[in-house]
Formats: structure tokens, C-alpha cells, sequence
């Protein structure tokens, strides 16, 4: 089924504008939610009101009014016309500013993404740029005004396509040098155990498809289970606590029983449905002539 476009916009550096559309990559819907409800045999969902601390009564929507904290306590309010005229201008347009190594930004500044795919007339503008940024392992910076905010994305190549990454700015991302980490030494015969585990369950390729969200499979059993009027198993284990024991021997034991990584589904089931079907005159392994 064809992705529906969420928005428009227009790719743009020096004298190139490249119009695409954009599309969401991820899928809100995964989640499972829960609504708050009044206690059955009412079971009606309830509404959220907002009650004033100092007066303790419900305020109407029509009362209310925005405002912001300058110190504590002490608030400057604004009218619905001020806080749209503090709103960025969209433009609809990504606006690159530099092309960097792709493998020089941090995933750790990452933030939400979207599909990019050429609008009318830009096909071949946008197949060209994706395949220079694919071929020379680069990847755009651009300021993209949406919202009322401006954003600063990365625009990304991917199996001939674009992506359009949304990153944090600079002052969104904590510093990973105030992580304490102590002061112990790694020896060397302990690093070569720990690559060797590493190596032992290592793949070339990231396979999402060979992993699922096994709690949300659970809760949407137990949920059916509700749904048909039976009681759902509710266990409480209680976590063990942390055992401190010999790092060199922990290695050991870990090589000594590690499973190997799990396979991608879709790929074996590819692998299986071009497998060949036997015939009648093949025979079984291990059979008699």
C-alpha cells in the first residue's frame, strides 16, 4: 500500500530546489494505551479539568491564559496573538547549509524521522542527489521551518532514498564526559576475551525484521483475555539482586554458552520459498536404497 504524504516541501542549496514530499516514518500506532475511567459499574471515561491552586475551583477553558515562569512564582502572560507572532514563519523549505560524513554525526543527536519522496517534476533531481550523498558518504545540514519552530535535520541517504533526520540541537544533548565511569584498569587478556564474545555473536547487518516486541505481544493476549471475560495470570518476580563475581570467569562461562544471534525472518522466509520443492524420486537423508 502507497505511503499517504503528511506535508510538501522543497529540498533547496545554491541554485537547486528539489520539491519532495514527506512522509512518516514510524508508526504511532504501536503503542498500547489505556484510558482512565470511572470505577466500574460506572465505567464511563472521565474528562480532565484544571483546578486553580490558590482558589480550588474548576477554570473554563475560556480563562485560562498562558504565561511564563521568569522566577519562581512570578509569571508574565501572554495573549494568543503574542505567542503567534513569536511563532518561526514555514517555509516548507530545507534549506542546506553543509554536507558533512554521515558517520561523523552522533545517532545520539537523532531525533524524529521522516521519509522523504520527490513531488511532481523533481524525480530525477532527487534521485541524483541521493545517489551523490550514497556515493560520497555524505549527508546534507539543513534548517527547515515547520510549526512555528525551526528545526535543524539531516538529510540522509538510504537504499536509494532520502530520509530526512530531525536532530537535537547542541544544548538538547547532556555531556557524556559528566557520566561517571571510575578509574579501573582493563587488562589485556580480559579485552581479548571480551572481543572474542563480542566476535562470537557478531553480524555483518543490522535485521530488524528478526526482532519483535515481545511485551506488547503478552499485553495484547492478556487484553483479548479481559475482552472474553477470563482473568489474566498476574505474576510478580520479585529482580534478583546483582552477584559481583570474577570478570575473568564471568567472560569464560559467557563464550562457553552463548547462543548465536537470532536469524532475520524475512530473509529465511525468503530463503525458504526459493528453496525447490523435492520430487518423487528424491530421497530422504538417511534412507534405504
Amino acid at each position: 500500500m502507497a505511503m499517504r504524504s503528511m506535508a510538501s516541501a522543497t529540498i533547496s542549496f545554491g541554485l537547486v530546489s528539489i520539491p519532495v514530499r514527506l512522509y512518516s516514518a514510524t508508526e504511532s500506532s504501536g503503542a498500547i494505551s489505556f484510558n482512565l475511567l470511572h470505577r466500574p459499574p460506572c465505567g464511563s471515561r472521565l474528562r480532565q479539568q484544571y483546578i486553580c491552586i490558590k482558589e480550588e475551583v474548576v477554570v473554563p477553558r475560556d480563562e485560562m491564559v498562558k504565561g511564563y515562569e521568569f522566577q519562581k512564582g512570578e509569571y508574565v502572560t501572554f495573549s494568543s496573538d503574542e505567542l503567534k507572532a513569536l511563532e518561526e514563519t514555514a517555509t516548507q523549505t530545507v534549506d542546506i547549509t553543509e554536507f558533512v560524513p554521515l558517520d561523523k554525526v552522533d545517532p545520539v543527536y537523532f531525533d524524529r524521522a521522516y521519509y522523504l519522496g520527490p513531488d511532481k517534476g523533481g524525480d530525477k533531481p532527487y534521485k541524483l542527489l541521493a545517489r551523490a550523498m550514497t556515493e560520497t558518504g555524505r549527508a546534507a545540514l539543513a534548517r527547515y521551518a515547520a510549526r512555528g519552530k525551526m528545526y535543524l535535520v539531516l538529510v540522509r541517504p538510504f537504499e536509494d532514498k532520502l530520509v530526512m533526520q530531525q536532530l537535537l540541537y547542541a544544548d538538547e544533548v547532556r555531556d557524556i564526559r559528566d557520566v561517571p565511569v571510575g578509574d579501573a584498569e582493563v587488562r589485556e587478556q580480559e579485552l581479548k576475551l571480551a572481543k572474542q564474545l563480542v566476535e562470537q555473536i557478531a553480524r555483518e547487518t543490522f535485521n530488524p525484521d528478526a526482532y519483535e516486541d515481545e511485551v506488547k505481544k503478552r499485553v495484547e493476549a492478556q487484553i483479548q483475555r479481559k475482552v472474553e471475560g477470563q482473568e489474566i495470570a498476574v505474576s510478580h518476580e520479585e529482580a534478583k539482586p546483582a552477584q559481583i563475581i570474577d570478570l575473568m570467569e564471568a567472560l569464560k562461562a559467557s563464550l562457553a554458552k552463548q547462543p548465536a544471534p537470532p536469524a532475520p525472518k524475512k530473509q529465511a522466509k525468503r530463503a525458504e520459498s526459493a528453496a525447490p520443492a523435492p520430487t518423487k524420486s528424491t530421497k530422504k537423508r538417511g534412507s534405504k536404497s
